[in-house]
């Protein structure tokens, strides 16, 4: 826990300045802020030195910007940008003032220059007087320690789906743990029942639960890619497995106790346990792939049959394929074949393809991504394609 110092009156502070007052810039660094790729470290240096074209800038980009609570990289690029994916180039406006994209505070203020036939961003005064100074009282309360910086993109829309959202290996899940039986005997387990595990357990104490895994297979070619387990809830380990012998010298078997912790779907017998990897909730910074990519949405995450803005997708690219974390990538849908009614001879006619959306690669395994659809004009479907922006 630190000690923060909180303002007499209600008026935006620029957490930097108040952070290097207080000596908490070492601790705000540790806080898992990410580093800034070459790439849009090159960008950026190349538009600070000219700006960006006027006509890059959307239709009614402001003059300023006051950064508030609330607000995400993604929402201010698109404030002053016609592609909010473009960021590195929103950053390299003002490079010489904002030198990490990932810390923007609430209470900055952004300029827009516009200037000799281009744009540029400039930080200007914070609220509350002369060097972003505010007059404080003597009330001190108690907080977690935060960078106070603005995310990249609205966070609570993936969060619930980072620990969920998993592609397992063939083998990986049916040779995990798994729930041999109920407490009283129970059907279904509700929060709190207990559960008994049999099978190689480590030291962990918290687990996930899922149901058996399905294969993710390729839109075209029908490859298996990955195997995508239905989330089902966490358990708690509770105490340790037993053996021991009968009084007729065969073998006793005591499984570990569980306690069900979460429940999002029904659990039962059967259902198999896999270990609650270390939650990762830091800044993703939007940014298009540096390579052509191409690719198709293999399903929606739900069982879902359409998807619509900010749901879920699995994309038959991943870390093999040069896909990251933070990519944005371009939905297209695909063109109706129709009759030409206007040639005497009625040809079937395929309409071209036509941009229908905007995905944001929020988790990436070997040969599949999950992606946050970030807009979209229709539904998407399983089997649409998606490229870069």
């Amino acid at each position: 826990m630190s000690f923060c110092i909180r303002s007499a009156v209600s008026v935006p502070v620029v957490f930097s300045s108040l952070a290097l007052s207080l000596g908490l810039v070492g601790a705000a660094a540790a806080a898992g802020e990410l580093p800034v790729t070459p790439a849009q470290r090159s960008t950026a240096q190349q538009v600070a030195q000219s700006g960006v074209a006027l006509s890059d800038l959307a239709p009614n980009a402001p003059d300023s910007h006051t950064v508030k609570s609330g607000d995400t990289l993604w929402a201010i690029s698109k404030i002053f940008l016609k592609s909010p994916w473009r960021w590195p180039e929103l950053w390299g406006m003002n490079l010489s003032q904002i030198r990490n994209p990932h810390l923007i505070y609430p209470g900055q203020v952004l300029y827009l220059d516009k200037s000799d036939g281009r744009a540029r961003l400039r930080l200007g005064q914070a609220a509350g007087g002369p060097g972003g100074t505010v007059k404080l009282s003597p009330r001190v309360r108690s907080s977690s320690l935060d960078n106070g910086g603005i995310p990249s993109i609205p966070l609570d829309l993936i969060q619930p789906f980072l620990n969920e959202a998993v592609v397992f290996d063939t083998d990986a899940l049916n040779d995990a743990p798994r729930i041999v039986a109920a407490q009283e005997g129970h059907v279904l387990l509700s929060r709190g029942d207990l559960a008994y595990v049999r099978g190689e357990l480590g030291n962990l104490r918290d687990y996930r639960i899922f149901r058996s895994a399905q294969p993710l297979l390729d839109p075209t070619t029908k490859e298996v890619l990955g195997y995508e387990a239905p989330y089902l809830g966490t358990a708690e380990y509770a105490r340790p497995a037993q053996t021991g012998t009968l009084a007729d010298g065969k073998p006793l078997i005591v499984p570990a106790t569980f306690t069900i912790t979460a429940v999002r779907q029904e659990i039962n017998v059967g259902d198999r346990l896999a270990p609650t990897p270390s939650k990762d909730y830091s800044n993703y910074t939007p940014h298009a792939p540096g390579q052509p990519v191409a690719g198709q949405i293999i399903s929606i995450y739900g069982d879902g049959f359409t998807a619509g803005q900010n749901q879920i997708v699995a994309l038959n690219r991943g870390k093999r394929d040069g896909i990251e974390r933070g990519h944005v990538l371009a939905l297209w849908r695909d063109g109706e074949v129709v009759i030409d009614k206007t040639d005497t001879s009625h040809p079937s006619i395929k309409l071209p393809d036509e941009r229908n959306g905007m995905l944001f690669v929020f988790s990436v395994f070997d040969r599949v991504s999950y992606a946050l659809i970030l807009q979209v004009l229709d539904p998407a479907r399983p089997a649409d394609r998606f490229t870069q922006p």
